[in-house]
């Protein structure tokens, strides 16, 4: 069943984030994972929730979505990416309906 990394970015430092977004496709895609969201329009339909950028990952597995999180390949990444603003990100399964 694939899962889906939800993640909100508030960007502050545009130029390190840049550079974040220039090695995220290729670390995403060691572990078996693509872009399905990566900004764009936003547009609150419910509640209060008005984030600035949007980004949703597809993995095959729960299991290789946290191993991509987790990995030392990412750790520098992720350190860059909250170096370069505030975010908030959930890891969730997807329907196999």
């Amino acid at each position: 069943m694939p899962a889906y990394m939800i993640v909100e970015v508030e960007t502050t430092d545009e130029a390190l984030m840049a550079e974040y977004r220039k090695h995220t496709p290729g670390a995403v895609a060691k572990f078996g994972g693509k872009f399905i969201v990566r900004g764009g329009t936003c547009r609150t339909l419910e509640g209060g929730w008005t984030p600035s950028r949007v980004v949703v990952l597809e993995f095959p597995t729960f299991a290789q979505a946290e191993e991509f999180y987790a990995s030392e390949h990412y750790k520098p990444l992720l350190e860059m990416r909250l170096k370069a603003g505030k975010s908030k990100a959930i890891l969730v399964d997807g329907y196999n309906g």
